[in-house]
């Protein structure tokens, strides 16, 4: 489900679950552990890349319907405790969104250092409440520290997908690029960086992003009963269930 490719100092660690990337509870520990070992086997910097047009659907919706409340806690933890792992990465990580990036897929990279995504008629957003999910607290101020408190509730709570070309404009990436150009200016932003003064930029960014580790730095104290309550709310599993239908119409 994971490439790892080495760029020098860099490693790439590219989402590779066919058709959409879309997020289970095997991708998220997969990426965990490729996290935690590149930064062991020596990795300076991260890019998360994703396939050429699409970044991540996000969250496995048919995976997960159907679920007991067990198992449909287990896979919000494990997703909690991936943006935690990136949150709280010691080395910067890029996000290289090769193409759309709705929901869970926004969500992973608002917890990365720097956005490069793909020019075009590409989409990001968190556009949870379009299908009835509520977006917690934790990941509404990961939002709101990238493109500021009045913008990110008109996002969030219109559940809106923007193009590449708005999500630049409103500062939800950073840069913009071709779509077979995005690791290539990703791991060049990362390489940049990495050229600076190691111990003045690494202490720079850690008080830089301090707002961030305080909220993730303990996953397991996230509000996730109240999650789960939401997810199991009558309309929340009515939306749920027309999208799977229509997902499998699509099929």
């Amino acid at each position: 489900m994971l490439n790892l490719i080495t760029h020098d100092a860099v490693t790439e660690i590219n989402l590779a679950r066919p058709p959409v990337n879309a997020l289970n509870v095997e991708l998220l520990g997969a990426l965990r552990d490729a996290i935690d070992k590149a930064i062991a086997g020596g990795a300076r910097g991260i890019v998360l890349s994703g396939q050429p047009g699409m970044f991540s659907a996000g969250v496995d919706v048919p995976s997960l319907l159907g679920r007991d409340r067990e198992g449909v806690a287990d896979f919000w933890r494990e997703f909690f405790l991936t943006g935690a792992k990136l949150a709280m990465s010691p080395v910067p990580v890029v996000a290289a969104i090769t193409g759309h990036s709705p929901a869970g897929g926004a969500v992973l990279s608002l917890f990365c250092d720097y956005r490069v995504m793909a020019e075009g008629p590409f989409r990001i957003g968190l556009n949870e409440v379009q299908v009835g999910l509520v977006v917690p607290e934790s990941i509404q101020m990961a939002l709101r520290r990238i493109v500021g408190n009045y913008r990110a509730e008109r996002l969030m709570v219109a559940g809106t997908m923007v193009e590449s070309s708005e999500a630049l404009a409103i500062g939800l990436v950073d840069e913009l690029t071709n779509v077979e150009q995005v690791v290539t200016r990703s791991v060049v932003w990362m390489q940049a960086l990495l050229a600076l003064p190691s111990n003045a930029m690494l202490k720079t960014r850690a008080i830089a992003r301090a707002d961030l580790t305080a909220v993730w730095a303990h996953p397991e104290k996230l509000p996730l009963d109240e999650f789960v309550d939401a997810y199991f709310h009558p309309e929340t599993q009515a939306v749920l269930e027309k999208l799977v239908a229509r997902l499998k119409k699509k099929d």
